[in-house]
């Protein structure tokens, strides 16, 4: 090999050494919730929740193996980026193995953030004989004794704790707006809205929150232009937009749908559809829908869309 050759080889070499340097680790840019807290706070529903917001839930896992399920997560081409695990710290030393665990993913560079749940003495006592059932701790004496003795394991935990909800007071639909803005912030920004068009002639939705017709817009079909087209087409989508009462009725919609939006992110509904409705589902509903969606994320809100007809366009129906 020739001393150029030999140069240039180098280069290379010290260029792809540079590439690795510079690639991110496998664990940057993952999470992991660690759920815990008092038996009888809330775990259950609060894995519930955190489910319902993205998360990848495990529940009752060991502390020693929230690290190698970790690796593996990072490791793999997995698309998990968010791990929640619910950890039941009932003894020294499961919670030794915790303490490790949190510094072992701290040098991982995972982020990790602690949720507490938590609870008054009297509202723990009311809850298990509610339903009948002994606390893990109590061991044949009382169920006070098993509460305190918790109480005291966990105490380091929850100082430790990122997040900490008393739930004495809430009722399920009230910790799950606490864990949403706990964790996602506040507002509409914390409610997820789908909008798909369909087609009347193929039946109504049954899953949609709001149903809207826009029939009384003019029906691009009936220009020839623009018949084989898609309300996902420029020249169709200036038709139906331009329209007399197009514009007026987005306004006045844009404004009940984020109205409603506001109530239902303080009602603790977090998921909301909006169906689009024309004749076929192919031209009105579909560019009113995309525009709908447009004006909505503005507003902050996260939007998708869809469209439930346009296979039979593909398909020639």
């Amino acid at each position: 090999m020739t001393s150029d050759a030999l140069t240039g080889f180098n280069d290379r070499n010290d260029r792809i050494a540079q590439a690795d340097d510079d690639r991110p680790e496998p664990a940057e840019g993952f999470e992991v919730l660690l759920i815990t807290g008092m038996s009888g706070a809330g775990r259950s529903h609060a894995a519930d929740s955190v489910e319902d917001m993205g998360w990848y839930v495990v529940d009752n896992l060991p502390p020693k193996l929230l690290v190698p399920l970790v690796d593996m997560m990072t490791s793999s081409a997995s698309k998990i980026h968010k791990l929640a695990a619910v950890i039941d710290v009932r003894s020294r030393s499961y919670f030794d193995d915790l303490s490790q665990v949190l510094s072992h993913l701290d040098d991982l560079g995972v982020k990790t953030r602690i949720l507490f749940l938590d609870a008054s003495d009297e509202v723990l006592v009311k809850r298990y004989e509610s339903v009948r059932r002994p606390h893990p701790l109590q061991r044949g004496g009382r169920l006070i004794d098993g509460i305190n003795e918790e109480r005291a394991l966990l105490a380091h935990l929850k100082e430790r704790a990122d997040i900490v909800i008393d739930t004495s007071n809430l009722s399920i639909h009230q910790l799950s707006t606490k864990l949403y803005e706990g964790l996602l912030g506040t507002g509409p920004s914390t409610v997820a809205v789908h909008i798909f068009s369909f087609g009347f002639k193929y039946g109504i939705p049954l899953d949609a929150d709001f149903v809207a017709d826009v029939r009384f817009l003019p029906n691009p079909f009936w220009v020839p232009q623009l018949r084989e087209l898609t309300g996902l087409d420029k020249p169709v989508s200036d038709y139906v937009l331009s329209s007399q009462g197009a514009g007026e009725f987005l306004d006045a919609y844009e404004t009940a749908i984020v109205t409603a939006i506001q109530g239902y992110a303080r009602e603790d509904k977090h998921f909301v559809t909006i169906a689009v409705g024309c004749t076929g589902g192919q031209h009105r509903s579909v560019a009113m829908s995309e525009e709908l969606a447009r004006r909505l994320r503005l507003h902050g809100l996260n939007v998708t869309v869809s469209a439930r007809e346009l296979h039979r366009h593909r398909q020639g129906a």
